[in-house]
C-alpha cells in the first residue's frame, strides 16, 4: 500500500489524488488523520459505492459547471462536472466531503494523409 511511502512526507493540508487502485477505506482514513485532503476515483474495485454514486447521478440536468470545447493534443474535447454532498452521510467511506462525476466527450480530429 501507498501508506509507508506517505509516513516520511509532510502532507498536512495536502490533496493526494489516487486513481481507483488506491481507493481505500484504509488510505482515506490515514490521510484524514494526517489532515490531509483527498480526491479518489471510484470504478468496479468499489462495487457498492460506485453503484451509489452513480444512482444519485443518473437522469442528471445541467451541469454544475462546463467548461467550452478545446482543441488539443488532436481532439476536440469538453469537460462538465457535476457534484452533490447528499451522500456525505451517507456512503461508507471516510471523510466524503462531495462526489462528483466528470464527462469528457471527445471528437479525435481527422488528418488528411498526402
Amino acid at each position: 500500500m501507498v501508506i509507508p511511502l506517505l509516513k516520511p512526507l509532510d502532507i498536512t493540508g495536502k490533496t493526494i489524488t489516487a486513481d481507483a487502485l488506491l481507493t481505500q477505506r484504509k488510505l482515506a482514513t490515514d490521510l484524514i488523520e494526517h489532515n490531509a485532503h483527498s480526491v479518489f476515483t471510484v470504478k468496479d474495485n468499489q462495487p457498492t459505492l460506485r453503484e451509489d454514486i452513480r444512482l444519485i447521478f443518473e437522469g442528471r440536468s445541467q451541469p454544475d459547471f462546463s467548461e467550452p470545447p478545446t482543441l488539443a493534443q488532436g481532439r476536440i474535447e469538453q469537460r462538465s462536472i457535476w457534484t452533490t454532498t447528499r451522500l456525505n452521510h451517507y456512503l461508507d467511506f471516510p471523510g466524503v466531503g462531495q462526489v462528483f462525476v466528470i464527462e469528457r466527450p471527445t471528437i479525435n480530429r481527422v488528418r488528411a494523409s498526402v
